[in-house]
């Protein structure tokens, strides 16, 4: 959708923007299903399956995700800074990120922890694997980086709010696939992830 303009420097229009959106939440789990027919066979779509479908885990997994979500921590953060600092840190509900959220985490992680997590922890210990998929979740959002968070376009602080969110979102496939390996449920990868954005 945007190659030839990235990599000539040339502006991304915000139409541009809102088309990447199907074509980067359907990419993770088509790739996923694809590469797990060819890598697993049928078996290997039907375990997959199973793990989206896992729900009954204990309900502390889900208090967890919960309190360990993006969402929930900066909000306690806005609502401290409300209190202590200024009434200009009063959060706000953006109705948008749940919009983007559910979708996103719905389908990215059938990829990310359906596929990639498990294949990267066959060769590599848990931090690794996690740390070597963050930083790659984080760049598969580069072409709409410029799109997302607050006050954008970035302009002259895209870098630097690239790389925190590169960070940011490292420590949180950390978080995720911390919750995955313990509980061997995509589900709960995919509630942690719609929480990102809500």
């Amino acid at each position: 959708v945007v190659a030839s303009k990235l990599l000539n420097g040339i502006p991304i229009p915000r139409l541009d923007g809102i088309l990447m959106f199907p074509v980067m939440l359907l990419g993770p789990p088509s790739a996923s299903i694809i590469l797990t027919g060819i890598t697993d066979g049928k078996q290997g779509i039907r375990n997959m399956l199973s793990r989206i479908g896992k729900w009954k885990v204990s309900f502390k997994w889900y208090t967890l995700v919960f309190l360990l979500s993006p969402c929930f921590l900066v909000l306690m953060v806005l609502l401290f800074l409300k209190n202590w600092v200024s009434l200009s840190f009063a959060p706000n509900f953006a109705l948008t990120g749940i919009f983007y959220g559910i979708p996103a985490g719905f389908l990215e992680e059938i990829g990310w922890t359906g596929f990639a997590f498990p294949k990267l922890r066959l060769k590599n210990n848990f931090i690794k694997s996690s740390l070597l998929l963050g930083v790659l979740w984080g760049f598969w959002h580069l072409p709409v980086i410029d799109f997302i968070g607050s006050a954008f376009p970035h302009e002259k602080y895209l870098i630097p709010f690239f790389i925190s969110f590169i960070v940011v979102m490292t420590a949180v496939r950390v978080i995720i696939a911390w919750i995955y390996t313990n509980t061997g449920s995509i589900l709960l990868a995919q509630l942690m992830h719609i929480l990102i954005g809500a």
